[in-house]
């Protein structure tokens, strides 16, 4: 078993709160995800978990036991951090089993567990290797080996792809991925990353200001943003905000004048990259002209100044060509509007 419930905890340094009465449940075998600005406080919250911070209000509940005032090694959980923390005069399969040869286990039984997590990770053929020898991703299977061997209730990541190079990171991501099928253990991770958020969690949280603004699937957080926060923080590249005022006063499409009316409550307007549909030439829809083109391949992010709406972004075949200064003409696909009230939230 491996869920987590937190009751309305608490952070407090001194005078300043950064954690602001969270209340979360998370299931067994879930891999959940924690993001947010810097600062927002989710490294704090998984610490808290792990019980390397202590909880100045509420209670943490690990399969229905109290462990708010238990010390970490109590808790049955394992944290993997961004820096590996190897010992570099050990190999591969005595970092592996430190922590196992510590507790007073038999040689025998450690010798088993080490090398079937090294099985997990494909680390067989480095077992006799040193740190020093090792690539970051490989050390990082190293790190991640080193928890899966003590047989946690829960996995706690926090950034552990951050010191990685890009394409380390999507291997990574792809065996952390992979691991957590195997082992179907409860994985509760930090990123500021929106791609491993998006890819890796069944379940995001997104913090902000020591808050949570919204909880759900990346396919919840991605078509329904709760709030302007949410909408604009998830997704690379943002999404497009402008004045519903702006918007009014520019179109001339019916049917968005319709849902504009609709939607008199709405003082901001959301549109991701992908559901605009750009035109050439000065038609109807928002009139502009294009200022930067992002080739990416696949993809072409279109950048275009609309004098009333601002700079709105534009995703388009990698194949389409456009150049700068350009004329062109933005219509939104109506059924993928997002509506905000004054207050940022959703409509």
């Amino acid at each position: 078993m491996g869920s987590i419930k937190l009751n309305a905890v608490e952070k407090w340094f001194d005078d300043l709160q950064v954690i602001k009465g969270i209340d979360l449940e998370i299931i067994d075998g879930e891999f959940i995800i924690l993001v947010g600005p810097s600062g927002c406080g989710k490294s704090t919250l998984l610490r808290m978990i792990g019980g390397l911070e202590d909880t100045s209000r509420g209670s943490i509940i690990l399969d229905d036991a109290d462990v708010t005032e238990q010390p970490p090694s109590k808790r049955g959980l394992s944290m993997v951090f961004q820096s590996y923390a190897l010992y570099p005069h050990m190999t591969v399969r005595d970092n592996m089993g430190f922590s196992l040869k510590v507790a007073g286990m038999q040689k025998e039984e450690i010798d088993q567990k080490v090398s079937e997590a090294a099985q997990i990770l494909k680390l067989e053929d480095l077992l006799n290797r040193r740190p020093k020898d090792l690539s970051g991703g490989q050390r990082q299977r190293v790190a991640i080996g080193r928890s899966i061997v003590r047989a946690p209730t829960a996995f706690l990541f926090d950034e552990p792809l951050s010191n990685l190079d890009a394409s380390l990171r999507v291997e990574m991501r792809l065996e952390l991925a992979r691991l957590h099928q195997t082992l179907k253990t409860t994985m509760v991770y930090v990123t500021h990353d929106q791609v491993e958020a998006m890819t890796l969690a069944d379940r995001i949280v997104v913090l902000e200001s020591g808050q949570i603004a919204q909880i759900g699937t990346p396919k919840q957080l991605y078509e329904q943003p709760a709030n302007l926060f949410v909408a604009q923080f998830v997704g690379s590249p943002k999404m497009n905000i402008f004045k519903n005022s702006a918007a009014e006063s520019i179109v001339k499409n019916k049917e968005f004048l319709k849902l504009l009316n609709k939607n008199r409550e709405a003082a901001n307007i959301g549109v991701r990259p992908e559901h605009f549909i750009l035109e050439r030439g000065h038609k109807h829809g928002f009139f502009g002209r294009v200022s930067v083109v992002e080739y990416l391949g696949a993809d072409c992010f279109v950048f275009i100044d609309c004098d009333h709406l601002g700079t709105l972004n534009v995703r388009v075949d990698g194949s389409e060509k456009y150049t700068i200064d350009e004329e062109v003409s933005v219509n939104p696909v109506l059924e993928h509007l997002h509506f905000f009230n004054e207050q940022g939230g959703r409509l």
